[in-house]
């Protein structure tokens, strides 16, 4: 029995550490105007990131087609794969696991189970890691499907926002909210847990730094944790700097700067914590 691990690329895994655990990493598009991109492929982070403020038309994100799904099971197949476990960004959050669905049929030689993460960012690379690390310690896939629907629960995303504009513009919240938020000079807090998403209203940046900060110190040791941003590094430092007085994690966290497919919707500015709690 051979199995291998499958993800996409809004799990934000470094490809080396990807690489390391054999995990393979289907590409996300990003389309700008009339050109579509293949995230990491066509188009770097920096590159994206150098322009997110001055684009014209607004990013617009898309899922690979079921082709190239289908065209990597079979190729994991070809090279002795027996069973394939793929694990992808929440289904409440995008089509692509059930684009995932369709590329996974007929697919010969191998048993494709599809996960849905329920997550994004290193909240979906983390189940990735935990899967390929089971894989190596010769675990069945029904054993690590079970381990990742309890980690899913101790799994957390959230990210102080400068502004609300872009997960409006990218059709992830209503008018009325940004409207709101943009009448009051609110500065967002988005979280992400178990594939629900919450929006919270904060007067400052600070602000909500600072709430950000008090409810990951609610949520007491962690497994895993590492700070995330999308165009200002500077940004996740400042909020690293908020998290260390309290959380011992922080000086070593990994700074990860979120795939454009996730940081087209969250918009210049932000900075968040993606962790897993430890098990009680």
């Amino acid at each position: 029995m051979t199995i291998r691990i499958v993800t996409d690329s809004t799990c934000d895994l470094p490809k080396e550490l990807a690489d390391a655990h054999g995990i393979t990493v289907i590409p996300c598009y990003i389309n700008i105007g009339a050109r579509s991109f293949l995230d990491g492929v066509d188009l770097t982070r920096q590159a994206f990131y150098a322009r997110l403020s001055t684009y014209e038309q607004f990013p617009k994100t898309a899922a690979p087609g079921s082709e190239m799904f289908h065209a990597t099971y079979e190729r994991l197949a070809d090279e002795g794969a027996t069973e394939i476990l793929s694990i992808h960004l929440s289904s409440t959050l995008s089509a692509l696991f059930n684009v995932a669905t369709l590329g996974a049929q007929e697919v010969r030689g191998a048993t494709v189970t599809l996960f849905d993460s329920r997550q994004l960012s290193l909240g979906l690379g983390w189940q990735a890691t935990t899967a390929a690390q089971m894989v190596a310690a010769g675990k069945s896939v029904s054993e690590i499907v079970a381990a990742l629907r309890e980690q899913i629960g101790r799994t957390y995303t959230c990210a102080a926002l400068d502004t609300l504009e872009n997960l409006r513009r990218g059709g992830r919240v209503s008018r009325l909210v940004e409207t709101l938020g943009t009448a009051l000079q609110i500065k967002p807090l988005v979280r992400v847990h178990d594939g629900e998403v919450g929006i919270e209203r904060t007067r400052t940046r600070k602000g909500a730094l600072e709430h950000l900060g008090n409810w990951i110190r609610e949520l007491g040791a962690l497994e895993h944790a590492a700070i995330v941003y999308t165009d200002r590094p500077e940004r996740g430092e400042e909020l690293r700097q908020l998290l260390r007085p309290f959380c011992p994690w922080a000086e070593r966290a990994l700074s990860i700067q979120l795939t454009p497919i996730i940081g087209a919707h969250l918009g210049p500015g932000a900075a968040g914590v993606a962790c897993v709690v430890k098990e009680q």
